[in-house]
C-alpha cells in the first residue's frame, strides 16, 4: 500500500535531520524539532513514512516512559537511548534519529491539578543538556571523554505551551505546527482507501462530508465497514468457540470478502461515528456528579486572623484584630462571569509573599466551578482563609488545556 507523505513534512523533517549531519560553518542548528497539533491528524505515522523514504533508523521512547516510581531513571533511560541512537550512526553508517513522542502527555503540566515531580523536572533538564551539548552526553556514574556523534531529536506532543519554557526556546528546539490542508487530507485519506477502489473524486467528497475530522477519523472508519462481515464471522462460529477458532487454531486463518466501500455506506458509518462523538462531549458525567457534590457543600467562610503580638494597639489600648476584606469588586463578578460564558474553568490560587517571588502558587482546593455563585462563594472563602497572602483568579480552557487567565484578586497589604 503506497501512503501519501504530504510535501511541507517531507521538507520540514528532512531539512532538518540533514541539517544536524552537516558541518555548516558559524551555525548553530536546533538538535529537537518539535512536531504539535490537533490529535490525530497523523504526525508519527508521517514521521515513520519519512523516515522509510529517506532510510533512517529510529530509536522510540514514548511519552508514558518519562515518569518512573524511582527518581531519575526516564532522565536516564534519555541519555541512554540517545547514546545507543550515536553508536548505531557509527555502526551503521547511516542516519539515525531519536524520537520521544507525546513528550507534552510525559513532560507537560496541563493545569494545576497536574503534579510536578522530580522525573518531570530532570527529563527537562536533561533535553536542555542534550541540546546545548549533543556529543557529550553522560550516564550518570560514569564518564567517558569520547564524543559522539550528533543525534537529531524529533518530539511530538499536542501543546508545547505545557512544557518547561526554556526547553522549547528557538535555540534548542525547533517548531513545526502540523495542521493538514484539505489537498493534504485528500492525499492522505486517499492513500488509506487505496485498495477498496475509491476514485478520487469520491474521497474529495467523503473528506468534504466530515471537514472537521482528524486523519485517524478516516483509518477508524475503513476499520468500522468490517464490522458486518465480523459480526456475521462470529454468528457463523459460534460466540463459544470463536476463541479457539481465531487464537492458536489448526484451521487457517478466516478469511473475508472485501466489503461494501461504496460512498453512500461510508458517509453513513461516518455519521454513526460523529454521533457517538458528540454523546461523549454532551454527556457530561462528570460534571454533574461534581454539581451535585457541590450542590451538597456549604462554604464557610473563615474566621479573621487571630490577634498577634505585633498589632498595633488602638486608641483604646486594645488590640484591633487584623480582619482582609472579601467583599469582591464589580470588576472580578464581572470578569467570573465573562469565563465561565466563555466555557472555561475556573480555580484559585494562593502564595506568600516568600514564595511569590518565585511564582510557586497552590491550588485553594477549590473543585471543578460552573456557577457563578460557586464561584463568588469559593472566592470569598479563599479570601478569607489566606487573608495575609496574595490570592489569584485562574482561568483555564479546558479544550486547549491552557490558561487564558491569571489576575491577583488579593495583595497581602489587603488591596484587592
Amino acid at each position: 500500500m503506497s501512503y501519501y507523505i504530504a510535501p511541507r513534512f517531507l521538507d520540514k523533517l528532512g531539512v532538518h535531520i540533514t541539517k544536524n549531519f552537516l558541518n555548516l560553518p558559524g551555525v548553530r542548528v536546533p538538535l529537537i524539532l518539535g512536531i504539535h497539533g490537533r490529535k490525530g491528524e497523523g504526525k508519527t505515522f508521517q514521521c515513520q513514512l519519512v523516515f522509510e523514504k529517506m532510510g533512517i533508523e529510529v530509536t522510540n521512547i514514548s511519552g508514558g516512559e518519562l515518569e518512573s516510581p524511582d527518581a531519575g531513571d526516564p532522565a536516564r533511560l534519555i541519555r541512554l537511548r540517545y547514546r545507543e541512537t550515536a553508536e548505531l550512526i557509527k555502526v551503521r553508517g547511516k542516519m539515525c534519529v531519536l524520537m520521544i513522542n507525546d513528550l507534552d502527555a510525559g513532560a507537560g503540566r496541563f493545569d494545576e491539578g497536574t503534579q510536578y515531580t522530580v522525573n518531570t523536572q530532570m527529563v527537562n533538564a536533561t533535553l536542555m543538556n542534550i541540546a546545548d551539548n549533543p556529543t557529550d552526553v553522560q550516564l550518570p556514574g560514569s564518564y567517558d571523554s569520547t564524543p559522539l556523534h550528533r543525534v537529531p531529536i524529533i518530539v511530538t506532543g499536542n501543546d508545547f505551551s505545557t512544557l518547561y519554557a526554556p526547553l522549547i526556546r528557538d535555540g534548542r528546539m525547533e517548531k513545526f505546527y502540523w495542521e493538514p490542508d484539505r489537498d493534504d487530507k485528500v492525499g492522505i485519506v486517499g492513500g488509506i482507501f487505496a485498495e477498496d477502489g475509491l476514485s478520487q473524486r469520491e474521497v474529495a467528497q467523503l473528506v468534504d462530508t466530515f471537514p472537521h475530522q482528524s486523519i485517524d477519523f478516516y483509518s477508524a472508519l475503513r476499520s468500522r465497514i468490517y464490522d458486518e462481515q465480523v459480526r456475521e464471522f462470529i454468528h457463523q462460529v459460534g460466540f463459544e468457540r470463536v476463541s479457539l477458532r481465531v487464537v492458536n487454531s489448526a484451521e487457517k486463518p478466516p478469511e473475508f470478502k472485501k466489503p461494501d466501500f461504496s460512498l453512500s455506506n461510508l458517509i453513513s458509518a461516518g455519521n454513526f461515528m460523529v454521533g457517538e462523538q458528540q454523546r461523549v462531549e454532551t454527556s457530561q458525567l462528570v460534571d454533574e456528579y461534581n454539581r451535585l457534590n457541590r450542590g451538597s457543600k456549604n462554604y464557610q467562610v473563615a474566621p479573621p486572623a487571630p490577634v498577634t503580638p505585633n498589632s498595633p494597639p488602638s486608641g483604646n489600648g486594645f488590640h484591633q484584630p487584623k480582619v482582609s476584606n472579601t467583599h469582591l469588586s464589580l470588576e472580578t463578578q464581572e470578569q467570573i462571569r465573562q469565563i465561565l460564558a466563555q466555557g472555561h474553568r475556573i480555580n484559585f490560587e494562593h502564595v506568600d509573599e516568600r514564595r511569590f517571588r518565585t511564582g510557586s502558587w497552590q491550588s485553594c482546593g477549590t473543585t471543578q466551578i460552573n456557577a457563578e455563585w460557586d464561584a463568588i462563594s469559593a472566592l470569598e472563602s479563599c479570601l478569607a482563609e489566606y487573608s495575609g497572602e496574595y490570592v489569584r483568579l485562574v482561568g483555564i480552557d479546558p479544550k486547549a488545556k491552557r490558561r487564558v487567565v491569571e489576575t491577583i484578586i488579593q495583595r497581602p497589604n489587603g488591596k484587592n
